[in-house]
């Protein structure tokens, strides 16, 4: 019976370039060379969804890896420079950032290290919970709602690393914020691994000579990430839980933009035309004050609202300002307000943090940045408030103005009035005339900024984002508590009061709010970077120019950390030296620690009866591509030179318990690091291994590549032409039941996996049109 049960196979219309197993689910994640990224099911390779590459996000996709939750999957984009978190649930994308340089490898890695302090802090309730208010989801129409709070995550530490196409490695907490910035490495990152203990990064590189590129492993210590472990997880989660909310204020203030509606400007357009087209020299506010005072109009004034403003056109009018303004209202006062409360309790903890300097002043905290950072977000607060003010002065003058209006119109055109409408004190015209005084004026200033006179409707000036300047700012005279201030020396500099800006926009105090706020998240990373040192560079081979053309997203070298034993791991082929053989480099993440048979080649034997001191060369097996299946297990896909194509590719599980020795034996080879370590090779130990009968023969396929995944026990096979794949379970195997089985198996879908796919059905029913054009390029 075959070792291993194929459960899928299939074609792919588009050229595959990397692929990566779901570390919970039985999913895979996959990108083609259209830029498409593609989630499919174990089950016959059954797809889930498709993300379509686009302007906004980008379309050249460069990396790939699942946060270690198996929830979010990111991507690196080449050519917008940008990271996408997407949801798996649906394929949209949560949150994005932007780099300085294109990257070109990622890993997001979880930290397994316990301890007391820690410990409490998992256990522990998160006092924002408790204190604060559940933020409301966001209108429905909202394309993202309030999905944004997924990016939070678990609260154990997990970090994005990113590699980038000129050396530079950043880390982010949670994948959300960076906490480190690293330049000790040289060339294109080609992969990299941060240990789980947090004590070493390796990184393996191409840097392009004159001749040809030149691969190099760089180990680096970060042993100021681990020393500080409950430190760094407390302030990453904070800085978290503040992103997450800059994010969630971004989309409550597109929602408000979107509530307010361009027929609220009909008004000033129509008022410019009119004063454009009239004859006389009266003033349009004159013009309304002759209207309210003696009930006539003149007939320039009554052409315009009888023709071209309208009764029904007024109603109309009417019933927009209500349900916009009310809308706005609403989201001010309950995601907006409740957004910007939130990230000031965040940031006063901080605060706190950062003031005890003996745990945090290592790490970069500033304390002065941070109260700069609460500043600013008290300014928004009191900008938001304003906002709120002009909302309810405006609901009240327009419905007044209108209703005053309202009747004037049904008399011009002799159209019997309501008694309730007709009905008008003097404390109403004295209200309306207020109402015409203050937003009926001419600015002809107004009109070489604007192309209008007019601005009656003022709330829309504070949701433009290209407007920094109101253009007509709220009228502070006569507020005895601003003029108390304006002469107080003492208050006006006082740090305890918020600055206000009152000739300042919503969007502009925001945007000063986040700049802030970004200022003080970044120090942090620069300090931590900082003590980020380069301990090992070792020059381990030139690239040939067949191995050039190969994918360099699957293709070795290829890098693992043992969990257990604290290990770092980097798989790697030398062809120009030994085409037959695999090189396992070894180091422990301790850098202070050292290991026996640190470097060893592997050599696949002929048979079991071939002998471990033969001549290695002559084995008939080259191996294509490995990937550490688990800790202990070694997953390779081999060539038997021996045999004819189609019956030559073998896939095989290699425990490493056959290469290292439990007994300690002295390590032959001495290293020198002045020379590639292809220069030295043949002084490099081999094993010999045979594969008994953890092996299968995959017939009728070029196998080259392989993706594995020891928790979930998958394993998927990619062709040399990066469009055939096979899918298998590595702990069954095939017999005369087989088909039965795959029925079985097929039918064996988690409770987890069935909201997967409900989640999926959902979000290609509210997206058909994109969906149905991906199933007929995948079908063609």
């Amino acid at each position: 019976m075959p070792p291993f049960r194929q459960v899928g196979e299939k074609q792919l219309p588009q050229e595959i370039i990397f692929l990566a197993w779901s570390p919970k689910r039985d999913l895979i994640a996959l990108v083609n060379k259209a830029g498409e990224v593609l989630l499919h099911r174990l089950a016959n390779i059954q797809r889930v969804w498709s993300l379509p590459p686009s302007e906004n996000t980008g379309k050249e996709v460069t990396c790939l890896a699942w946060r270690p939750d198996g929830k979010i999957l990111a991507f690196g984009l080449a050519d917008t420079k940008k990271v996408v978190l997407c949801d798996v649930e649906k394929p949209e994308s949560l949150h994005s950032f932007s780099l300085e340089t294109p990257i070109s490898c990622m890993q997001w890695m979880e930290v397994k290290v316990e301890n007391s302090v820690l410990t409490s802090f998992y256990n522990a309730e998160d006092e924002s919970n408790v204190l604060l208010p559940k933020l409301p989801a966001l209108p429905k129409n909202e394309e993202k709602s309030d999905e944004i709070l997924k990016l939070l995550g678990d609260v154990r530490l997990n970090a994005l690393v990113l590699g980038g196409d000129s050396g530079q490695i950043e880390i982010y907490a949670y994948g959300m914020y960076k906490i480190a910035t690293i330049s000790e490495v040289y060339g294109s990152c080609l992969g990299l691994c941060l240990s789980n203990d947090l004590k070493s990064l390796s990184v393996v590189t191409e840097l392009t000579t004159n001749s040809m590129p030149e691969i190099t492993y760089f180990q680096l210590d970060t042993s100021l990430l681990s020393d500080c472990l409950p430190e760094v997880t407390r302030m990453a989660r904070k800085f978290t839980h503040i992103s997450t909310l800059l994010q969630y204020l971004q989309l409550s203030l597109t929602c408000m933009c979107e509530a307010w509606e361009e027929i609220l400007m009909q008004m000033d357009s129509r008022l410019t035309k009119f004063v454009q087209e009239k004859n006389t020299t009266t003033s349009v506010q004159d013009e309304f004050m002759q209207l309210l005072l003696w009930g006539k109009a003149s007939p320039e004034l009554q052409a315009l609202l009888m023709n071209q403003l309208t009764v029904k056109g007024l109603k109309k009018l009417g019933q927009s300002v209500e349900s916009s303004y009310s809308t706005i209202q609403k989201l001010v006062i309950s995601h907006l307000q409740s957004g910007a409360e939130a990230l000031l309790y965040h940031l006063s903890e901080l605060k706190g943090m950062a003031l005890w300097k003996q745990k945090y002043e290592p790490l970069g905290l500033d304390a002065k940045a941070i109260e700069d950072a609460i500043t600013a977000v008290g300014s928004f607060i009191l900008k938001a408030h304003e906002l709120l003010q002009v909302i309810d002065s405006g609901m009240k003058n327009f419905k007044a103005f209108f209703r005053w209006l309202y009747v004037a119109m049904l008399r011009m055109s002799e159209d019997h009035v309501l008694p309730e409408l007709n009905k008008m004190t003097q404390k109403d015209i004295t209200f309306v005339a207020d109402f015409l005084t203050e937003h009926f004026n001419e600015a002809p200033d107004l009109y070489n900024q604007k192309g209008k006179y007019f601005n009656v409707e003022r709330v829309g000036q504070y949701l433009k984002d290209e407007d920094d300047i109101l253009m007509s700012p709220p009228n502070t005279e006569g507020n005895q508590w601003f003029s108390f201030l304006q002469s107080s020396t003492h208050l006006k500099e006082s740090p305890l009061l918020f600055p206000y800006y009152p000739e300042k926009s919503l969007h502009y105090v925001k945007r000063q709010m986040e700049a802030v706020i970004d200022h003080c998240l970044t120090k942090p990373a620069q300090i931590i970077g900082m003590s980020v040192q380069q301990k090992r560079c070792l020059p381990l081979y030139q690239v040939p120019a067949s191995e050039e053309a190969c994918p360099r997203l699957i293709s070795l070298p290829c890098l693992w950390n043992d969990k257990s034993q604290n290990l770092h791991y980097v798989i790697f082929r030398m062809l120009e030296s030994s085409s037959s053989k695999v090189f396992l480099l070894r180091r422990p993440t301790d850098l202070s620690r050292s290991i026996n048979d640190a470097l060893l080649a592997v050599s696949i034997g002929n048979s079991l009866n071939s002998s471990a001191a033969e001549d290695t060369e002559t084995s008939s097996y080259s191996c294509l591509d490995a990937r550490f299946y688990d800790d202990d297990i070694l997953t390779v896909v081999l060539r038997d030179n021996s045999e004819v194509e189609g019956k030559d590719r073998v896939l095989a599980q290699l425990p490493l318990s056959f290469l290292y020795s439990d007994e300690e034996t002295e390590d032959g080879f001495t290293w020198d690091t002045s020379k590639r370590l292809e220069e030295q090779y043949q002084d490099i130990p081999t094993r010999t291994v045979f594969l008994e009968s953890q092996g299968r023969l995959l017939e009728n396929m070029k196998a080259h590549y392989v993706s594995v995944n020891g928790i979930r026990k998958v394993a998927c096979v990619l062709s040399s032409n990066l469009r055939h794949v096979r899918v298998f379970e590595m702990d069954a195997e095939d017999d005369g039941e087989e088909e039965e089985e795959e029925i079985l198996h097929s039918q064996d879908v988690t409770e987890e996996e069935e909201e997967l796919n409900q989640s999926a059905d959902d979000g290609q029913t509210n997206s058909a049109e994109a969906v149905d054009v991906t199933e007929e390029s995948l079908d063609s």
